[in-house]
């Protein structure tokens, strides 16, 4: 059983609604702290935002009452136990519903909040979600869309699943292209995403069975569903212009974005060291150092992180474990955007529709399956 604090949000703000965004306050590797401060951050740039933080109180107070500008837009509601990154997303089905996780979907399912954000345990959180909030009709695994740096002229392509589940079957990939011809045309306003299937290569005979079964289904339902197939596309295409949504199976998709992530850090660390290298590298670096800021933002996967749960009856995004204040703010300003634009409800009716187009046409075309 949960229990509110005194700090009770201010719900208007200059005549308009706030947006109310629930947050798991416990989850993470860096702690309580630096969720607050993320959410802090957040404040700053939508004064249209206010929180249900779900955790500790005692620790939670204190961290609040130091971030002045919370004062009358974050409640605290006091949950004892913490889901922890090592525990099994059966076991926190069973033994977690006195966890900060399991509070802050159930405020999303209540409707007290317009979306759930989380640091936690990903198993568990997909887990608590799918009991919690269901998956939509028609769809068989969820999955976890991101926003990945890109060539193209929108500057982001949206990848899925990366991680939310390690199978996927041919129809399973067929929804996620789905999913992600919908978050890409809501989230990144493409009237006709192009969608790409990743593979080893591009040649036809390559890969898994399952995929060539895929390519084939996603691209029937092109038309139908009003997208562009490109076909297979390689993992130096996931920031490349060729495709606006990269779809594969969520361990293939997990490994690629830990890959990206961490080789984006070890660019830097070895920019760092080069220009630290020598008092001429020292003073080059001065002279460069507008170019280079702007390079580090553009690389730091810390400004783009939050994975959204696509296919449920609610917006649930996923922030890395190991995100700092910078992180946590990004996953809280994705969230704060979809729910600002309407998106679940959006993505709700579009995949309701699309699903049904394609089984039914996927049916018509095979009577005898």
């Amino acid at each position: 059983m949960t229990v509110s604090t005194d700090l009770n949000i201010d719900r208007a703000t200059a005549g308009n609604e706030r947006i109310i965004l629930s947050i798991d306050a416990m989850g993470g590797d860096k702690g309580p702290a630096a969720i607050v401060a993320g959410i802090s951050r957040s404040a700053r740039k939508n004064p249209d935002m206010g929180f249900i933080l779900h955790g500790q109180a005692a620790t939670l107070a204190p961290l609040v009452a130091k971030r002045k500008n919370l004062a009358g837009i974050c409640e605290i509601r006091d949950v004892p136990d913490v889901v922890k990154m090592t525990d099994k997303p059966s076991q926190t089905l069973r033994t977690g519903k006195n966890t900060s996780m399991w509070s802050a979907i159930e405020a999303v399912k209540n409707g007290e909040a317009a979306a759930c954000v989380s640091c936690g345990n990903t198993g568990a959180l997909m887990a608590m979600s799918m009991i919690r909030l269901r998956k939509l009709p028609g769809v068989n695994r969820p999955a976890i869309g991101i926003l990945w740096p890109s060539r193209s002229a929108h500057g982001f392509n949206v990848m899925l699943d990366v991680g939310a589940d390690i199978r996927a079957d041919a129809m399973d990939l067929l929804q996620y292209a789905l999913m992600g011809v919908s978050y890409a045309r809501n989230g990144l306003n493409l009237p006709r995403p192009r969608v790409g299937l990743l593979n080893v290569g591009t040649e036809e005979h390559k890969g898994r069975p399952e995929l060539h079964e895929a390519s084939e289904l996603i691209e029937s339902q092109a038309n139908a569903a009003d997208y562009e197939y490109v076909g297979f596309v390689e993992g130096g295409d996931i920031p490349g212009d060729l495709a606006d949504v990269i779809v594969t199976d969520g361990f293939t998709g997990n490994v690629a974005l830990k890959t990206g992530e961490g080789t984006a850090s070890l660019i830097s660390q070895r920019l760092r060291e080069a220009f630290a290298y020598s008092i001429a590298s020292r003073i080059a670096t001065m002279l460069a150092y507008t170019s280079l800021k702007r390079f580090q933002q553009r690389i730091d996967p810390r400004r783009v992180n939050g994975g959204v749960f696509l296919g449920l009856n609610g917006t649930v995004v996923k922030s890395h474990g190991a995100a700092d204040a910078t992180g946590v703010a990004a996953a809280t300003n994705l969230a704060f955007r979809l729910a600002q634009s309407g998106f679940s409800d959006r993505l709700a009716k579009r995949i309701a529709t699309s699903t049904q187009a394609a089984a039914q046409n996927i049916a018509e075309e095979n009577p005898t399956k």
